[in-house]
C-alpha cells in the first residue's frame, strides 16, 4: 500500500507562494488559516533558502499521540486526518507538531478558537466522499478523484513532490545524483542543461563551459595564432 508523502526541493524553491494561494482557492480556506506556507532562512543573504511546510502526514505523527480525545487517524495511504466533529479545540497538536501544521480559525485562547484546520493532503475527512458536508468542513477531495495535491501540480519549479513516498525519493534521488550534491553545487552543465563535453555531471572540469575556456585562453593569449 502506498504511503503519501510530501517533499520540498530548496534547490528550486523560489518562494513564488503559488502552493500557498492554490490550496487556499481550492479549499475556500478561511482567512487567517493558512494550510500551507513557505519559510525563509537567511532571507537577502548567501545561503538563502526557502521551504513550502505543510502538514508531513508523519509516519507515527505527534499530533494523534497526544489529542485527549483521538481525533487523528490514518488512511490506507498513509495521510493523517482529523474529524472535527470530535475535535474540541485544546490546541495540544498544535505544541505537538514540530512543522506548526494545526491552525485555528480565531484568536483567543484554546477551546476558545474554534476546530483545529490543517493540510488533508486534498483527501478530504471522515464524511462522505466530495459530499457537500465534507467539501464545507475539510475543502475538495482530489485523492477521491484520482488527483494529486493541488500544491504540487501548482508548483512552477516542481521543488514541490507529492505522491507515493517511494516514488517521490527515486525523483529526488535522481535530482540529487544528476545535480552532483555530494559538492553542493549545480554547475554550469547542470543548471544550463548543457552536455558535458567529457568527465562526469558530479563536478570537475566538466562543470566549466566551453564559452568559459574560450575566454580564458584569449586571455592568455593561448588560441590567437590559428596554426597553434
Amino acid at each position: 500500500m502506498a504511503r503519501m508523502k510530501f517533499l520540498c526541493d530548496v534547490e528550486r524553491c523560489i518562494e513564488c507562494n503559488a502552493c500557498v494561494t492554490a490550496c487556499k482557492n481550492e479549499h475556500d480556506v478561511p482567512w487567517g488559516i493558512n494550510r500551507r506556507r513557505v519559510v525563509t532562512i537567511n532571507d537577502g543573504q548567501p545561503g538563502e533558502r526557502s521551504l513550502s511546510v505543510a502538514c508531513m502526514h508523519c509516519s507515527d505523527a505527534p499530533c494523534m499521540a497526544v489529542c485527549p480525545v483521538d481525533c487523528f487517524y490514518t488512511t490506507e495511504d498513509g495521510v493523517v486526518l482529523h474529524n472535527k466533529d470530535i475535535c474540541i479545540g485544546c490546541g495540544y497538536c498544535f505544541y505537538a507538531c514540530p512543522f506548526g501544521a494545526p491552525q485555528f480559525p480565531q484568536d483567543g485562547a484554546f477551546g476558545s478558537r474554534g476546530k483545529m484546520d490543517k493540510c488533508t493532503f486534498c483527501a478530504g475527512g471522515p464524511d462522505s466522499d466530495n459530499s457537500a458536508e465534507e467539501q464545507r468542513k475539510y475543502g475538495r477531495n482530489r485523492l477521491a478523484e484520482g488527483k494529486l495535491p493541488l500544491c504540487a501540480e501548482m508548483c512552477a519549479t516542481k521543488a514541490l513532490l507529492a505522491g507515493d513516498a517511494d516514488e517521490v525519493a527515486d525523483a529526488f534521488r535522481e535530482r540529487v545524483a544528476y545535480r552532483g550534491a555530494a559538492a553542493m553545487a549545480w554547475g554550469w552543465n547542470v543548471a544550463y542543461d548543457k552536455q558535458a563535453e567529457k568527465g562526469s555531471t558530479l563536478g570537475g572540469d566538466s562543470d566549466v563551459p566551453a564559452q568559459s575556456k574560450q575566454r580564458e585562453d584569449k586571455q592568455s593569449g593561448k588560441g590567437s595564432n590559428p596554426d597553434e
